[in-house]
Formats: structure tokens, sequence, C-alpha cells
């Protein structure tokens, strides 16, 4: 199968896409509906899990995991190679570490509004593009469950319009407020995610 990636999004490497678990996938769309099952039964999973720490390495790896497990067999598992966006590789583990600490030091002495914790944590998680795909998916949910921690409703991405991963003007807006917020300037992703 030939994947077909919308604009911002991190290609596969041969390796990587080899990782498909299901063997009747012959199409990006069937590829996309496959992933979106599996990204709602990850979603599920993750809002009971009540007692776990959101902000731990083992809950990003496991919220990876049961979001892709049923699509990719390196589900969970960071990146082994350099890609078009993130940190360098081996530095994944590290910037992790430093963003989860950072994250809990915010929360603890509220450095900033929830909204806004969230949404710069899912910033940084994007950022680091600690996986081989999916980041982008993954980041949203778990900012998501943090604002939802911090006693917040879930962020609503601009789903009030077509869906974020489909090429558009949503899509653009969301990349657009992204790269802002890569210099330095979260305002306009911040608003998106309660758009």
């Amino acid at each position: 199968m030939e994947f077909h990636y919308p604009i911002g999004a991190t290609p596969l490497d041969p390796d990587e896409a080899a990782g498909l678990v299901p063997a009747h996938i012959s199409t990006q769309g069937d590829l996309n509906a496959w992933e979106q099952v599996n990204i709602a039964q990850g979603d599920r999973w993750a809002v009971r899990q009540k007692k776990r720490d959101l902000l731990d390495e083992g809950f990003i790896r496991d919220l990876h995991r049961k979001m892709f497990d049923k699509t990719w067999k390196w589900a969970g598992t960071f990146r082994k190679s350099n890609k078009n966006i993130g940190v360098d590789w081996t530095q994944i583990a590290v910037k992790l570490r430093n963003l989860l600490d950072n994250t809990q030091y915010q929360i603890e002495n509220r450095v900033f509004d929830n909204d806004e914790i969230a949404v710069r944590f899912h910033h940084q998680l994007v950022w680091i593009h600690a996986f081989p795909n999916g980041n982008g998916r993954h980041a949203r949910l778990t900012a998501d469950l943090l604002a939802m921690r911090l006693s917040r409703p879930r962020l609503t991405w601009g789903r009030s319009e077509a869906s974020i991963e489909s090429v558009g003007e949503l899509r653009n807006r969301y990349l657009t407020a992204l790269r802002a917020a890569d210099q330095g300037q979260p305002l306009d992703l911040i608003a998106f995610a309660r758009s």
C-alpha cells in the first residue's frame, strides 16, 4: 500500500510502514477509517484511567499504544529515526521527561490558567514528536485528558467544523497556530483549541 500524507503529516519510513497490522488495508481511506476506530477505542480506555498519572512516560506510551495497537506494530514505541519534525530521536526520552516535569511545575504553581497549561503541553508534545506517526492525534487526546483533570471541559480543536485530520481550512488553521506557538506565540493555538 502506498501512503499519501496530508500537508504537515509525518511520513513513515519503509520499516515503519511495514508495521501495519491489518492485512485488509489497501487504500489510504481504509487506513484512515481503521485508525479512527482504533483511536476511539484508545479514547474510551483513556477516560477510564482516573487513577493513572497523566504526566508519566508510561502513561504517554500506553495511551499511544491503546490508540494505535490495532493499526501499527510499533504503537507506543518511541521512534528510532529523525523525521521532518521533532527532536533528534536520541533525545526523545530526555525532552519528554523535561516536558512532564515542567508541566507538573506549571500545575502546582499555577503558572498559567488550566487551558493554557493543557495547550502548551500539547504543543510541546507535538514538537517532541515521540512516535513514528499519530503524534498530533495523541497530543490532542493527551491535552484533552489533562484539561479534564484540571477541571476544564475537553478541548474542542475546531470540532464544530470538519475533521482536523483532513486537508482543508481547519487543518491549515491548526498548523498555522502550531507554527506561531513554535515562535513563542501560543495565543492562536489556545484560541483554536477552544474553537
